[in-house]
């Protein structure tokens, strides 16, 4: 059982308010931060748009559910080093609340990409290992590896955001002293360690002479022998492992314990694609709900983090679809926790660590299904060439065509279908504009105006315990 909160932590409870009313304090028992991994402006939209029209309306109208809280901002997203940010920095100034360079995880801004001493003498402690030093129960849930950046930020201290298990590590760094990401995972140091860890990169966890229990063909990825999983299974009593959704099912949330659940070697599915998962893996909602479930539980107060991961993988493929439906997937994991939890003890913020080159454009008439063709009145609208062109677009990446096609008999809603880019990249890149921000629950007047992304971590801090060290 996690000890009890600092005394400075007022719990606030029969209170007016409820899943979806205002807080009548400004102090937070809970605090989940949902983060949209690369989910800018123009997802949000593309996504509110396609929902709807999956129910059938015009889509412009609909709503996501965090578009209905009552706090929004906009956020700067820029590293110290960079005008366009990678999610490491970026996650790092929202869960540290100091910007640092691209890259580096949850170290300070002087320290070099991949200087391993530098970095042992420069940390920065994390609102997740605050919330442990203080006796909160806490969670991470994510779409990609349990390592990436996003997530690692949260529990991680490393110069190099790809050091997620030792093969990635040059030998220098290990002699130096420095530890992969996927063993400061299961040896954390703070509290009694995490609760609910939840997502992807079991490859991550075990030596390479293991066979994968989904893919026996395929094996771990670690070269020092060791199985992470095992270390992390005997270290502590009434601990949990699962790789599957069969697994998953068969596990109480509201049991005493903490559970890690690692769905697949790399990252999840897309949301998609979940369904035809051979292993199975449960839905980000469905994560989500386990981890609120099993955080509450002893009802000192919790911190969890949740990430949609993927929906940045589809836009660098330029793959519009995936995006919007893991965006979609992203908003019924909030509606979820807002089901769950009460604005009277818990701030929920929605974010973005950053954006994407993704568009809309073109004068489409309204309810023009989003991933089709720009048409008005019915009528598809042509280019300056005579040939039909998509309301969807990006700025650079793989779908670059040196000649354009003729896309009159092309099915561009299609899942695989790959939206035209502007520039030639292999992999489509981030974009540099500000993200969007939601916020309901005690503090959440926090989210307002233009925010540095680093004022996210002061605002979740001042809820939980007063103003930010």
């Amino acid at each position: 059982m996690k000890g009890m909160m600092i005394a400075m932590l007022v719990v606030v409870c029969g209170c007016a308010g409820g899943p979806t009313g205002e807080a009548e304090s400004n102090r937070a028992l809970n605090v989940i931060l949902f983060v949209g991994d690369g989910m800018g402006v123009s997802t949000v939209t593309a996504a509110r748009i396609y929902e709807g029209q999956t129910r059938g309306d015009s889509g412009e109208e609909n709503y996501l559910s965090f578009e209905r809280f009552p706090a929004s901002a906009l956020v700067k997203t820029y590293n110290t080093d960079m005008q366009v940010p990678d999610s490491a920095g970026t996650m790092t100034a929202m869960v540290t609340g100091r910007k640092v360079r691209a890259g580096a995880i949850s170290v300070a801004a002087d320290v070099g990409r991949g200087d391993c001493e530098a970095a042992l003498d420069n940390p920065l402690p994390t609102i997740l290992e605050q919330a442990e030093e203080r006796g909160m129960a806490t969670g991470i849930v994510s779409t990609a590896t349990i390592t990436h950046a996003t997530p690692a930020a949260t529990y991680a201290h490393s110069p190099e955001r790809n050091w997620e298990a030792d093969a990635m590590m040059p030998a220098a760094a290990i002699e130096a002293g420095c530890v992969d990401i996927a063993r400061q995972l299961v040896e954390f140091p703070q509290g009694d360690g995490l609760d609910v860890m939840l997502g992807g990169g079991r490859a991550h966890f075990i030596a390479r002479e293991q066979a994968d229990p989904e893919d026996p063909g395929r094996h771990g990825s670690r070269e020092d022998g060791r199985d992470l999983v095992a270390d992390w299974l005997s270290g502590a009593e009434n601990r949990s492992y699962v790789w599957n959704s069969e697994e998953f099912a068969a596990v109480r949330p509201e049991a005493v314990g903490q559970v890690l659940g690692l769905f697949e070697r790399s990252h999840l599915e897309f949301e998609a694609d979940r369904r035809a998962d051979a292993g199975g893996e449960p839905s980000l909602a469905d994560m989500t709900e386990f981890a609120i479930r099993r955080l509450r539980r002893d009802g000192e107060g919790y911190f969890l983090m949740v990430e949609a991961g993927r929906i940045d993988h589809a836009h660098h493929f330029s793959n519009a679809y995936r995006a919007l439906v893991d965006t979609v997937a992203l908003s019924d994991a909030v509606q979820r926790a807002v089901n769950l939890t009460s604005a009277a003890d818990t701030l929920i913020i929605v974010t973005a660590d950053h954006s994407h080159t993704f568009t809309i454009s073109g004068y489409p008439s309204r309810g023009n299904p989003i991933l089709g063709k720009v048409a008005v009145g019915g009528q598809e609208q042509l280019d300056a060439e005579g040939r039909p062109y998509t309301t969807l677009s990006y700025a650079n990446g793989p779908g670059y065509l040196k000649e354009l096609p003729d896309l009159t008999d092309v099915d561009t809603t299609a899942h695989t279908y790959r939206q035209i880019a502007a520039v030639p990249l292999p992999v489509e890149t981030h974009a540099g504009e500000d993200v969007p921000a939601y916020a309901r629950g005690p503090g959440a007047d926090g989210v307002n105006g233009v925010m540095d992304q680093n004022e996210i971590y002061a605002t979740m801090h001042q809820a939980l315990w007063g103003d930010a060290e």
